[in-house]
């Protein structure tokens, strides 16, 4: 990697960065509109706003050229804090069940090793983030939306409802099949180490 590659890659101050930061900065706000004032509308919102900022930060990283390993680290911690909160949100108002809210952060749970096998390999802290991954994040950002409309007495509870959960279940499936391709993936990394070893 050359020297100016490597400096890119160490920049803090980008706006994909900027976009992450406020991401997270949203998920106590999320939670206190949701489990205080019950203020769903808001809470929705703020969700959209932030599926949205998902999107546009990884297109302005791509386009301006300001991808990083702050952002790499940044931008799928957001997204698992809003899951997170989400579920947890979903869970406490008797939403969705708690063996749902249970099942997204058990997968996580199954991936904790990774980073340690990574670094001995000699490899970064992470693996990139694949498609089938941001695809069920994707999931699970547009159905939590829609499980939160559905809970409401209103003429399109119900078509939220079957799309909402339509979603939730297809993306917590995607959810669980990525995080056994990271495992491959790291089966994988780890016998080619052994073979260049012998």
């Amino acid at each position: 990697m050359s020297p100016e590659a490597s400096g890119a890659e160490d920049r803090i101050w980008t706006v994909p960065n900027a976009l992450s930061l406020a991401r997270l900065l949203g998920v106590p706000v999320f939670l206190w509109l949701v489990l205080g004032p019950k203020a769903d509308g808001w809470a929705v919102a703020l969700l959209m706003l932030a599926g949205f900022s998902d999107w546009l930060d990884g297109k302005i990283a791509r386009a301006w050229n300001q991808t990083s390993r702050l952002g790499r680290l940044l931008d799928p911690l957001a997204d698992r804090l809003y899951i997170l909160a989400t579920l947890f949100g979903l869970a406490m108002r008797e939403i969705i069940p708690w063996w749902l809210a249970l099942a997204i952060p058990l997968r996580d749970v199954m991936l904790l090793g990774i980073p340690i096998i990574l670094r001995r390999l000699g490899y970064g802290p992470a693996l990139p983030v694949h498609f089938l991954g941001k695809a069920a994040t994707a999931n699970l950002l547009y159905a939590f939306p829609l499980l939160f409309l559905a809970h409401h007495p209103s003429w399109y509870a119900e078509g939220a409802g079957i799309v909402g959960w339509s979603l939730a279940i297809w993306g917590t499936g995607l959810y669980w099949w990525s995080g056994v391709l990271y495992w491959v993936q790291v089966r994988q990394l780890t016998s080619e180490a052994k073979r260049l070893k012998r």
